[in-house]
């Protein structure tokens, strides 16, 4: 495992928690389109959302969206809140579309063994 991290395969280690039971937190899965794709305002977009404390997650997407998010919020309040605050702030957007996630049905993670 040391070689693997010596090597740069491993770059780091992580907890996964529970964030339904341990925060009482809602999922929404967030996709955003942007009003065109140009390197400045990727640069732009992705500079900002690495500002938001709400976005777990952001992948730059192929197909309809741009992008997709992955956002924690305490109930439908805290979303609006993030939604109006961060999300519709953010440069370039032109169309958010949010889905609210009923419950896990598959979650992998890469564990390592630490023995």
């Amino acid at each position: 495992m040391r070689l693997l991290e010596e090597r740069g395969v491993i770059r780091g280690y992580r907890a996964v928690i529970d964030e339904r039971s341990a925060h009482k937190l809602t999922t929404v899965i967030v996709q955003i389109t942007l009003e065109r794709l140009t390197d400045e305002t990727l640069r732009r977009f992705e500079t900002r959302i690495r500002e938001c404390p709400d976005v777990r997650e952001c992948y730059l997407m192929t197909g309809e969206a741009d992008y997709l998010l992955h956002v924690a919020a305490r109930d439908l309040a805290d979303y609006e809140r993030i939604h109006k605050e961060e999300l519709s702030r953010l440069p370039g957007v032109v169309r958010i579309q949010s889905n609210f996630a009923i419950r896990p049905v598959v979650q992998r993670w890469i564990s390592q063994d630490s023995s």
